[in-house]
């Protein structure tokens, strides 16, 4: 088998863009295409692993749907191919591959470079992949809530869960080498992210094995809890201008190769988020263990290709 692309036909359904498939089948005329539906891409790639394998792993859909597949292409030894088909496509976007086109040019030049990941785990449990980020508190909490209103749509679903936030956001409690601290949201980047930002959605280069963890402690309101979330250029420049965003007192930030949290959700919903997908952990507390692997995952970039876009 050639390569083996996996697409996830409910990615990115809120973006206008042309449909990418005529294209990807003309230039992967010998790829085998599944859609995701009935079968899990853990069923799908597993599948193909028992047969004949591919030499390579491709994956059209958003950052749930790529990190998913990282995990896979990790655990098979293949490389991956990213064809940015999602909102965000944060980690396409770090890699250089802004468009579809682009990806597939990176793949017929065959031009592979490693990337650096993170592997979170709760509790003795199964490492998780992670190519972008992984959050605690408020912003998991604004995407389950975001979940019970799908039939409203990616944006006003969130604009709903946004605004039952400002109503009822959850403080949780977490627990770093001995020291306790109530916060709003715990947010974990790969790689060295922008001092002004919260919310670490976008990491920006491929190489920076580190995690930036940015806390915000639970000193201030609600309305800056939900305000602090804002990742867009534009929607943070908002922010700041009307002085929503929480004040630099509030904040922490830590920069390290691993990090082991023990969090105690309260009232909270017990999940956490990661690469944008929801987790759940055990209600009564978990040990939340994040560490950084170099050269994690082959993946089809263009050359040189070393910062991300600038975020929306």
């Amino acid at each position: 088998m050639g390569v083996l692309l996996v697409a996830n036909p409910r990615s990115g359904t809120s973006v206008v863009r042309p449909d990418p498939m005529p294209e990807i089948r003309r230039r992967l005329p010998a790829a085998r295409i599944e859609m995701l539906g009935d079968s899990s891409i853990d069923d799908i790639v597993g599948a193909a692993m028992a047969g004949e394998p591919p030499v390579a792993l491709a994956v059209l859909g958003g950052d749930g749907s790529v990190s998913r597949a990282a995990q896979l292409a990790r655990r098979h030894g293949l490389p991956l191919l990213v064809l940015p088909g999602g909102t965000f496509n944060h980690f396409a976007r770090a890699a250089g591959l802004e468009t579809v086109t682009a990806a597939l040019d990176a793949f017929a030049a065959g031009t592979l470079r490693t990337a650096a990941v993170a592997e979170v785990a709760v509790d003795d449990g199964e490492p998780i992949t992670v190519l972008n980020a992984v959050s605690l508190g408020a912003y998991p909490e604004l995407l389950a809530e975001r979940e019970k209103r799908t039939s409203l749509g990616k944006w006003w679903g969130g604009a709903v869960a946004a605004w039952r936030e400002i109503q009822g956001a959850h403080r949780i409690e977490v627990v770093r080498d001995g020291r306790r601290a109530v916060v709003w949201s715990v947010f974990a980047g790969i790689g060295h992210g922008d001092p002004r930002r919260i919310a670490m959605m976008q990491r920006s280069d491929l190489d920076d094995a580190v995690l930036d963890l940015r806390v915000h402690h639970a000193r201030g309101t609600r309305l800056r809890a939900v305000a602090s979330l804002a990742f867009g250029r534009r929607m943070l420049a908002l922010m700041r201008a009307l002085r929503l965003l929480p004040p630099a007192s509030d904040l922490e930030r830590i920069v390290a190769s691993s990090v082991e949290l023990t969090v105690r959700p309260g009232d909270a919903p017990a999940v956490f988020a990661h690469d944008g997908e929801i987790a759940e952990a055990p209600a009564t507390g978990f040990r939340l263990r994040l560490r950084t692997v170099s050269d994690g995952l082959r993946v089809y970039a263009p050359a040189g290709a070393a910062r991300a876009a600038s975020e929306g």
